[in-house]
């Protein structure tokens, strides 16, 4: 294993768990806005219908997704700048 994405892996590991706050937090605001107020629905919340609780799986999945994405992305191309190597 290159000592690159040795020394990478704790800068991973952080970056997922901002990441992963960050696109919570983006899926309560988003949640909001589409349904007004309402708190999106578990899987198991007897009072919801299916329709709704599979577009808040779909939306949160595609949330998660792109912010993920993107802060590894963000954070490859940080320690490329830093290191001049890419942590692959």
């Amino acid at each position: 294993m290159k000592a690159s994405k040795i020394a990478y892996r704790p800068v991973g590991l952080v970056l997922g768990a901002a990441g992963g706050m960050l696109a919570a937090a983006a899926f309560r605001r988003t949640w909001k806005m589409i349904e007004h107020d309402k708190d999106a629905p578990d899987a198991t919340d007897e009072d919801r219908a299916w329709p709704e609780i599979l577009v808040a799986a779909a939306l949160q999945g595609a949330i998660f997704a792109v912010v993920k994405a993107t802060v590894e992305r963000a954070g490859a191309t940080a320690t490329r700048r830093l290191t001049g190597t890419w942590p692959a």
